[in-house]
């Protein structure tokens, strides 16, 4: 027989609130818990390692929609070649979001820069005009020069 685990103590271990666990479970990514005669709801193993898949997947980027999509699959198993894929996706979006920022980088340094050598000459340069001006001279990101 299973160990069965009421809301507040599968909360403690998984280290959660319990209306995280609520949500979970009305937005369909947590099937809700069996009750007892009690009226209470009891949780098993299962519904732990679901919510460590959970709490993983979103602290590694992946939205709720997405995890919703890959529980209706089967069983409610994840598919491993569903998870090889999604966790290809994940690093390419990083790949994609990390070159955004490098780029972004780039141009608050060269900005910092030329407000720094403007001002240590004496220039008067109003930061909104200059952004403005420099905006307008900038390459977009993602394109080349």
């Amino acid at each position: 027989m299973e160990t069965t685990m009421r809301i507040g103590e599968l909360a403690k271990r998984i280290g959660i609130k319990t209306s995280a666990i609520r949500f979970y479970e009305a937005s369909g990514l947590l099937p809700e818990g069996a009750r007892g005669l009690n009226g209470y709801r009891d949780y098993g193993t299962d519904a732990m390692e679901r919510l460590q898949v959970i709490q993983l997947a979103q602290r590694l980027g992946f939205t709720l929609d997405s995890l919703r999509q890959a529980f209706a699959q089967g069983d409610g198993r994840v598919p491993k070649e569903l998870v090889l894929a999604s966790l290809q996706r994940r690093r390419e979006e990083i790949a994609r979001m990390r070159t955004e920022l490098d780029a972004q980088d780039a141009e608050l340094q060269r900005l910092a820069q030329a407000f720094t050598e403007g001002w240590s000459r004496g220039d008067c340069l109003e930061a909104n005009g200059f952004i403005a001006a420099t905006l307008d001279s900038a390459v977009p990101v993602g394109k080349k020069a």
